[in-house]
C-alpha cells in the first residue's frame, strides 16, 4: 500500500473544492438568469402568446372545415345585435290622434272626474 503525502492531498482537495465552486458559481449563474423576474415575465408572456396562436389556429381550423356552421352563428350573432331594431319592425304603430277621440278609458284620468264638468 502507498502512502500519499499529506501535502498532495491537501493540494487534490483544494483543487476539487475549487473545481466545485466553480461548478456551484456557475449553477447560480444560471438560476439567476432563469429566476429574474423579467426572463420569467418574458417566458410567460411567449407561452401565452404561442397558446393564444394555437387556439386562433385551432378555431379557424375548425371554421374551415364547418363553414355552416360559422354562418349559422354569425346569423344568431347579427339577429341577436339587432333584435331591438328588428322588434320595432314588427312593432303595431299607434293610430293617429283624431279630435273627440277619447283616447283613455272613461274613469281612469283626471279629465273623467265630474266634479270638472
Amino acid at each position: 500500500m502507498s502512502v500519499i503525502d499529506p501535502a498532495a492531498r491537501l493540494a487534490e482537495a483544494e483543487a476539487q473544492a475549487a473545481a466545485a465552486r466553480e461548478r456551484l458559481s456557475g449553477t447560480l449563474g444560471r438560476l439567476q438568469v432563469k429566476l429574474n423576474p423579467r426572463t420569467l415575465a418574458l417566458q410567460a408572456a411567449r407561452d401565452v402568446a404561442d397558446r393564444g396562436n394555437a387556439a386562433a389556429q385551432a378555431g379557424l381550423d375548425t371554421a374551415v372545415r364547418n363553414p355552416g356552421a360559422v354562418a349559422g352563428v354569425t346569423a344568431v350573432a347579427g339577429l341577436f345585435l339587432a333584435r331591438h331594431r328588428i322588434a320595432t319592425l314588427f312593432r303595431r304603430k299607434p293610430k293617429p290622434h283624431k279630435p273627440g277621440y277619447r283616447d283613455h278609458e272613461p274613469g281612469l284620468g283626471p279629465q273623467d272626474d265630474p266634479s270638472q264638468g
